[in-house]
């Protein structure tokens, strides 16, 4: 029973990582190539919960889990276009200034639409209950979750990897003077990895509100953990943050079965432990700032 019990926790660890995934990628990736540290990442997390609540009143949660990342992604278009593309140049701390503020008033729009108080957001009801394997007991919402997370993943490394636009990507990412030279505007590129990035929050939005909760603040409160598995990972490093993201959900799963008070600084801890032995991350590479 108590290796059953620890198999729980480490697929309970797993998907916390991937929830941590789904908007440390999107991070990683807006950073790598625009050069700006998106402060208000987690107030996209917060919309696509909010509009996954809206769209499942009228057309279910299939509906939600496919709209609501579209409807955040065509939200990054406008926040690209009208805001970050005139900080790519500036001072870094400009843009942190930016995002940190836009993060503030999406959380206070968020109060002024639908309130303070938390929104109900229930498992859709073909994905409630159990799957037994002997003494082996694990939620099928759960196990749709991790499956949606995978799905996005292998998506995105094939989208990163084998396509054209992933190598422009890439190599924006590591040489963006080099692709200047070939006649390559990357301002498009960003307008991409920006949609893309702001609509893995969404989905992540959709699939997570029924188990952290919907509430205005949501936003905030993914942030500090998504820092710190990028940091673990390394920015610039696609597989740096998927080990970092696995890495923090498995280490707060275990510690919370040894020891529960201690699954929140087990992160910080681990990630004290990187900076000390890597202060790149995991598998940071040199970046250069897009221009």
């Amino acid at each position: 029973m108590q290796i059953v019990f620890l198999l729980e926790q480490i697929l309970n660890g797993l998907l916390v990582g991937g929830y941590y995934l789904l908007i440390a990628l999107g991070l990683s990736l807006i950073f790598s190539l625009g050069g700006i540290v998106n402060l208000a990442h987690g107030a996209f997390y917060a919309i696509g919960a909010y509009i996954a609540v809206e769209i499942t009143k009228h057309l279910g949660f299939s509906g939600a889990l496919i709209i609501t990342p579209l409807l955040v992604g065509i939200l990054g278009i406008f926040f690209e276009r009208f805001l970050l593309r005139r900080f790519y140049s500036a001072d870094p701390i400009l843009g942190l200034l930016l995002t940190f503020g836009l993060a503030m008033v999406a959380e206070q729009v968020i109060r002024i639409i639908w309130g303070a108080s938390p929104l109900p957001a229930s498992i859709p009801t073909a994905f409630k209950g159990q799957i037994a394997v002997g003494d082996f007991l694990y939620s099928k919402y759960r196990l749709l979750m991790l499956a949606t997370v995978i799905v996005a993943l292998i998506a995105i490394w094939l989208l990163l990897n084998k396509t054209a636009f992933g190598r422009v990507v890439r190599a924006g990412v590591q040489k963006p003077d080099m692709v200047a030279v070939l006649g390559i505007r990357l301002q498009p590129y960003m307008t991409a990895i920006v949609v893309l990035g702001v609509g893995l929050a969404g989905l992540a939005g959709v699939l997570f509100a029924p188990i952290s909760g919907v509430h205005p603040a949501m936003g905030a409160e993914i942030m500090t953990a998504a820092f710190v598995v990028v940091v673990i990972g390394g920015l610039g490093s696609f597989w740096g943050v998927v080990l970092a993201a696995l890495l923090v959900g498995v280490v707060r799963g275990i510690t919370v079965q040894f020891y529960a008070p201690a699954g929140e600084a087990s992160m910080y801890l681990l990630m004290l432990l990187v900076l000390i032995f890597r202060p790149r991350g995991l598998l940071g590479e040199r970046i250069e700032r897009f221009e």
